[in-house]
């Protein structure tokens, strides 16, 4: 038995339409029983998937709105259940009022993602498809919903589900031959599983490039924008941004908070976070905006160090870098470039070594602008591919490389020394990271942490 759940489906405001969504045991008889359709077939005889007009009622009779009424025949609706949706006119007040009347019926309110999860629980989606319909809701450009897509029409399931049955078929063997070695069972060659194994680690590692790619395109690449007050790293977030976010201005300590912007380029969406200045700092908002700066540059995935070119590099800039080189990957951006020169980028290569990329810009005038986008794009994809990607969490991510560490183990223990016992394991926890990620296994704990995060209504 499913209770039923009931919640508005699309954004609370003004719009053409709002739907109600109701799912469960019940809801097409219980909403039949308001509805008043403008045809004379009675509403508890309209067939499934066919949409009727008519006057949906309150209690005492009046009608709250003329709407589409449509119902869905379990299991062949979007969570597998009895499904019904009410299409009103847009608005706020119509639509609660509407939903209200909907939970006066015996509906309850339905939780953040519950009609996706209820999808996952009775099998019309797999737990990696279910994920991809976040990333669907969230894709903010083409390639991240091109991504979604794939993961949603079942990617994840056709790159996986091979590798599980063939991990299955040896974990099987393998383990037979440890539970009974006096039977006549047949015989497996090392020779085989070496070369069997060493396939499917390839073609792990080549989902992880898609699920990275993935990964890149829904949840992006955060940038922290650091350095001394003044040397134009609000002015680098107007020029990269192409338009006047940041306030820009002669005094230094103009940013006291930190200020995010998103740029798409080249499908990958780039978090830029324009930071205080930091300096030594006596104002009270001022030091609370140099604690946010340094919090930034931590969290962040690349760290532009911006440096004003046109003045002498100072002992605070040197005390900065390092301590920037140390939080992870970082770019030195040598700004002011149109301005007389007083130092050059080997200075900044004796301190940061080879492996840090410095550029030269000019964020007055734009120029190096798009360098230093590039520059950034190829710093952030690295050697994978974006063509291919799937949408990829970082749940998934992490099953993904668990599931190639045991096939490693697995490979290592056929060496000479190692015992089946320590194979047979390594297959296992194999299995064990794709069943989780295809959600062959879960627990609630993870259920929640996972559809949570989902609107209420999806």
């Amino acid at each position: 038995m499913a209770d039923p759940i009931a919640a508005l489906a699309t954004a609370p405001g003004e719009g053409g339409i709002a739907i109600v969504r109701l799912s469960g045991d019940g809801v097409r008889h219980m909403t039949s029983l308001r509805f008043s359709p403008a045809g004379q077939t009675p509403a508890g005889e309209i067939p499934p998937r066919r949409m009727a007009y008519g006057a949906f009622l309150d209690k005492e009779g009046t009608v709250l709105d003329r709407i589409l009424w449509v119902w869905f025949a379990a299991p062949r609706s979007y969570t597998g259940e009895e499904v019904v949706e009410l299409h009103c006119h847009g608005g706020y007040l119509g639509a609660q009022r509407l939903l209200l009347e909907v939970l006066d019926l015996g509906c309850r309110p339905a939780a953040p993602g519950e009609f996706t999860q209820r999808a996952f629980l009775n099998g019309r989606l797999d737990l990696a498809q279910a994920e991809g319909v976040l990333g669907l809701i969230r894709a903010r450009n083409d390639e991240a919903l091109h991504a979604a897509q794939r993961a949603l029409g079942g990617g994840w399931g056709w790159a996986l589900l091979p590798l599980r049955g063939e991990l299955l078929g040896m974990a099987a063997t393998v383990q037979a031959s440890l539970d009974f070695p006096d039977e006549d069972l047949p015989p497996w060659e090392r020779e085989d599983l070496v070369g069997r194994l060493k396939k499917i680690r390839e073609r792990l590692q080549e989902a992880q490039r898609q699920a990275r790619s993935g990964a890149l395109l829904s949840t992006g690449w955060r940038v922290a924008l650091v350095g001394r007050p003044n040397v134009g790293k609000s002015s680098l977030l107007n020029a990269l941004l192409q338009q006047s976010r940041a306030i820009v201005t002669a005094l230094p300590g103009t940013t006291r908070d930190v200020v995010e912007e998103v740029l798409s380029y080249r499908g990958v969406p780039f978090r830029l976070l324009d930071t205080a200045g930091i300096r030594p700092a006596q104002d009270p908002a001022e030091r609370e905006g140099v604690a946010r700066a340094l919090h930034a540059a931590e969290e962040a995935d690349l760290r532009l160090w911006v440096l004003d070119a046109s003045e002498p590099l100072l002992p605070e800039d040197w005390e900065l870098g390092k301590s920037l080189r140390e939080k992870g990957r970082l770019l030195a951006v040598r700004n002011k470039s149109d301005l007389p020169e007083r130092w050059d980028e080997g200075a900044l290569i004796s301190l940061l070594g080879l492996e840090a990329p410095v550029i030269t810009i000019s964020a007055q005038q734009e120029r190096g602008i798009t360098a230093l986008k590039d520059l950034l794009w190829h710093m952030a994809v690295g050697k994978d591919s974006l063509e291919g990607a799937l949408h990829a969490s970082a749940r998934q991510c992490q099953e993904l490389r668990q599931a190639e560490l045991a096939v490693a183990r697995a490979e290592e223990a056929l060496d000479p020394g190692y015992g089946e016992d320590l194979l047979a394991q390594g297959l296992q926890e194999a299995l064990q990271a794709l069943d989780r990620l295809l959600g062959f296994t879960w627990d609630d704990a993870l259920l929640n942490e996972i559809f949570s995060r989902f609107c209420v209504g999806k």
